[in-house]
């Protein structure tokens, strides 16, 4: 039986949120992250904002120079989540298969859903109007027999986005997109492209296996399967959480360490305020770094003891990233930072820093935590960007 997958994708949705909560920003060039006078990243962009090169992972100081009458708001993560649980309630209503990516998108499984609510496109159509109707949002929608072309088509036809890639005009549909449109595509990636004189997708699907594995080795294979439309990874539903992490890709790949540290500390925040708001703490810290050639790369610490904090999490990620010699001058296309082993039970880090400074760095998240809850990020700022760590824990 073919498969009927659908991609859900809120259109800019912390930017969005914020314009559905202040009707004032409706129409206004909204840009959600750190403040433009210190050295944060952009979390989100409205489409208004975008139109002056706006992006996400952009450095807030460059996109105030692109988009000087931009209103720069904080990050307000409790809300986003709140927002995001909603969402899911309205995805659930439709399949149990439902696998949440980030709070923001979730591919569907609706193979089984269509006796009940009729055909994938009616019900990426009800999904929708449902969304609307109910949070006052505005979602993508891609549906295709795979991820890959769910995905795909969710990104093709944005904002308020609904595209449908069907079996049989999968490769009609892929045939005369560019190179770069294809995941995975890179700059470096599509230079060697360029070498071999492809340009477009349909042209990599008829190039043979033994000469792209010549030029791209082992990732050869996972490209010309996607020219070939084919993605056999199966739709897996959340079940709890075995680990809670924040990535973000760059538009263009990125060397310089002092922004990448600043990516770390901007997903540092995320994910350990995540923890926090959830209750729980973890033992291992994870670095992920995706290089310009698509190569993958991961590292890790395991703590002695779990732990929710801010600094520690961009502390030890940051040293992973700086130990890690193959990185050294490498452009990077994708950073992201992740905790696992999980606790609901926080205990005290005591063999970390000492009971002073642990209980410190403790009150100052919650009280950071608190203030943000009630006036968002611009009115207060942490001292350092990454502390420098000591040095203890082996990296795996």
């Amino acid at each position: 039986m073919e498969r009927s997958i659908i991609h859900a994708d809120m259109d800019a949705f912390y930017a969005s949120v914020e314009q559905l909560d202040n009707p004032e920003l409706n129409g206004k060039p909204v840009i959600v992250g750190g403040s433009p006078e210190s050295r944060g990243v952009v979390s989100a962009a409205s489409y208004e904002a975008r139109k002056f090169g706006v992006h996400s992972a952009m450095p807030t100081a460059h996109a105030k120079r692109l988009c000087p009458d931009g209103i720069f708001l904080p990050v307000r993560m409790g809300r986003y989540h709140e927002v995001s649980i909603q969402l899911r309630k309205i995805l659930q209503s439709f399949t149990p298969l439902v696998e949440p990516l980030a709070l923001d998108e979730a591919f569907l499984d609706v193979s089984g859903s269509q006796r009940l609510f009729g055909t994938a496109e009616e019900i990426g159509k009800d999904i929708k109007s449902r969304i609307l109707d109910e949070t006052g949002l505005v979602v993508s929608i891609g549906i295709g027999p795979n991820k890959f072309l769910a995905k795909f088509a969710s990104d093709y036809d944005k904002p308020d986005g609904f595209c449908v890639i069907r079996e049989e005009d999968k490769l009609t549909f892929l045939e005369p997109l560019e190179i770069r449109s294809l995941w995975g595509v890179g700059a470096a990636t599509a230079r060697v492209f360029a070498e071999l004189g492809i340009k477009t997708v349909g042209q990599l699907r008829k190039t043979s296996l033994p000469v792209l594995r010549q030029k791209l080795g082992k990732n050869a294979d996972f490209l010309q399967q996607l020219s070939h439309g084919e993605d056999y990874r199966e739709v897996v539903p959340d079940s709890d959480a075995k680990s809670i992490g924040s990535e973000s890709t760059y538009p263009v790949d990125v060397i310089d360490l002092e922004t990448l540290e600043t990516t770390i500390w901007h997903h540092a925040e995320d994910v350990a305020g995540r923890l926090r708001s959830s209750g729980m703490e973890g033992r291992t810290v994870h670095l992920k770094v995706r290089l310009s050639d698509l190569s993958l790369t991961t590292r890790s610490e395991t703590l002695v003891e779990p732990t929710s904090r801010t600094d520690l999490v961009a502390s030890i990620a940051a040293r992973l990233l700086r130990g890690h010699s193959k990185l050294k001058d490498c452009p990077i296309r994708l950073i992201g930072i992740s905790v696992s082993q999980l606790t609901s039970h926080p205990k005290p880090q005591l063999q970390l820093f000492g009971d002073e400074r642990d209980e410190k760095m403790r009150a100052v998240d919650q009280t950071i935590d608190t203030i943000r809850e009630r006036m968002g990020d611009a009115l207060i700022k942490r001292g350092r960007l990454v502390e420098k760590p000591q040095e203890s824990g082996d990296g795996e």
